[in-house]
């Protein structure tokens, strides 16, 4: 099974880094930190580039507003070195849950174990 799943890493991006960006980041990358979620950030030498390599399943919505905005060049500090400031209304972030099980539904869907019973229309049957 470990050579299985090499050649796995090898050639497909979306179970963690392929070869060529392993490569890269060992090259060239700095580690800068790493999330709840095991996710570790890199940037250039000269902190021009910054990228994150998913520990896991590569789906964007498991990076933290935090490290967002860090990526995305918003500010300058990693949340490592500066704390963004919580509010108190703020809750903890969750990634996307759309087309999995965890996805919200409300109480009429059909997605439901136990769709709630309707009675605020009367379906028509012809006569």
């Amino acid at each position: 099974m470990g050579i299985l799943n090499s050649l796995l890493n090898a050639v497909t991006w979306w179970h963690g880094a392929t070869l060529n960006t392993r490569f890269h980041t060992w090259r060239n990358g700095h580690r800068v930190g790493e999330d709840d979620q095991g996710n570790i950030y890199y940037q250039t030498k000269d902190a021009k580039r910054r990228w994150v390599i998913f520990n896991g399943d590569a789906e964007a919505s498991r990076v933290s507003p935090d490290w967002h905005g860090w990526l995305h060049h918003t500010w300058k500090e990693p949340p490592t070195e500066r704390p963004v400031p919580r509010q108190a209304w703020e809750k903890p972030h969750q990634e996307n849950l759309t087309g999995t099980p965890l996805a919200y539904a409300p109480a009429g869907s059909i997605r439901r174990p136990q769709p709630a019973q309707r009675q605020d229309y009367e379906a028509w049957t012809p006569e």
